[in-house]
């Protein structure tokens, strides 16, 4: 006899906040949000902000600004969300940059950039120690809540170092719902659009 339950989709009822990650159930169709991993930035009873982790766009900070041309390895830009996407964010590790955000661990978002810039520029290592974004995710107050209910959103829970690894990024949704066990590990290999199976 099979245990039909592993196939119910449904939330693992852990409670959402910041610097911890949404992660898509398996069949949600959506082209921003199927198969994301999505890093809430921040979270108060007003609503919630997040970034978009795995999915980049076809261009590069190279091209698009001149600070960055001289750069020898190409420098990504990742979809945040539909929101603002006119606007640049970036999660980074370094420390001590002015205007910049505490999220958990170590990493922080924004800041002063000709900060960022100068870091970057006096050879600290880009990979895995700046990771940049157009657009953001948000829901209004208790909006997410709603969808977390619906079963549209696991929250999980992922170190720095796999946030910031861009490396990880294209197998990043399967590699979070597998860390979750159990069914969750079952639904990282199911196809998104069952009928493709």
């Amino acid at each position: 006899m099979y245990d039909t339950d592993i196939f119910k989709i449904e939330t693992n009822h852990v409670v959402p906040s910041q610097g911890k990650v949404l992660i898509s159930e398996p069949f949600l169709c959506d082209h921003i949000f199927g198969r994301s991993v999505i890093l809430l930035v921040n979270y108060t009873q007003d609503g919630a902000i997040g970034l978009v982790m795995n999915k980049p766009l076809p261009i590069l900070l190279n091209e698009v600004l001149d600070d960055f041309r001289s750069y020898q390895k190409d420098i990504p830009i990742y979809k945040g969300g539909p929101l603002n996407m006119d606007t640049l964010f970036y999660l980074h590790t370094f420390r001590n940059v002015r205007g910049a955000i505490p999220i958990k661990d170590g990493f922080y978002m924004n800041g002063d950039f000709n900060e960022i810039k100068t870091c970057m520029r006096q050879g600290d290592t880009i990979e895995g120690n700046v990771r940049f974004f157009l657009g953001y995710s948000g829901w209004a107050y208790e909006q997410l809540e709603k969808e977390i209910n619906e079963n549209t959103w696991i929250v999980g829970e992922e170190n720095k170092e796999s946030l910031m690894d861009e490396k990880s990024s294209p197998g990043m949704w399967q590699s979070a719902m597998s860390k979750l066990g159990g069914k969750y590990k079952i639904w990282s290999r199911f196809p998104q659009v069952p009928i493709l199976n």
